[in-house]
């Protein structure tokens, strides 16, 4: 008996869910009750994932990653290079105001494990020293390269880009962010359709 593609991958999406759901509850257990989470949002079987560091004050009023200025921002640049929005998945590297990278780190590997991106944009130095910390399996160290893909494992490519909430105020930044997040258009591009 054959099952069809369709239903494997249906049956893979209520899995991922179903792990992202209990991820999120996890990390809001962690708060205790006195600190808000900000957990990742997107598709959970999504092929690209976008990595910044720590949330900023409207995604912790919201609880959610890469809402506000830089998910406006990250909106627009991805729909001038043409890449679905809907197929993204983004997340902080750190999930409270004052979280430690310590308790954050077996988070973003469950998220990674999850999820699994077939690109991750990294947006700044201190996420970039945070997903090298990590010990992903069979990941190597991505450099500080900006617009470059790099071999993050074997099933998963990076790109390095400058923090996107350091980039938002000053004309010279948004360009600098712009030209290092251009390669995800062409690697959008090179994706099998669906």
């Amino acid at each position: 008996m054959t099952v069809a593609t369709d239903e494997i991958y249906e049956k893979y999406l209520q899995k991922a869910i179903t792990e992202i759901n209990t991820l999120g509850d996890e990390v809001a257990q962690a708060g205790g009750g006195t600190r808000i989470p900000v957990v990742g949002s997107g598709h959970p079987l999504a092929d690209v994932m976008l990595l910044k560091y720590a949330p900023k004050a409207s995604e912790l009023q919201e609880g959610v990653a890469f809402f506000g200025r830089s998910g406006n921002a990250v909106l627009k640049s991805l729909q001038r290079l043409h890449v679905d929005p809907m197929a993204i998945y983004g997340t902080n590297a750190i999930k409270f105001a004052d979280g430690s990278e310590e308790e954050s780190r077996p988070f973003l590997l469950r998220e990674l494990h999850i999820v699994q991106p077939k690109l991750i944009v990294v947006m700044g130095e201190q996420a970039l020293a945070f997903l090298n910390s990590v010990e992903f399996p069979l990941a190597r160290a991505v450099e500080p390269t900006e617009g470059a893909l790099q071999t993050f494992t074997p099933t998963i490519e990076a790109l390095y880009t400058p923090d996107i909430d350091a980039s938002l105020d000053e004309q010279a930044e948004k360009t600098r962010f712009w030209n290092a997040f251009k390669p995800l258009g062409e690697f959008w591009e090179s994706l099998p359709p669906y």
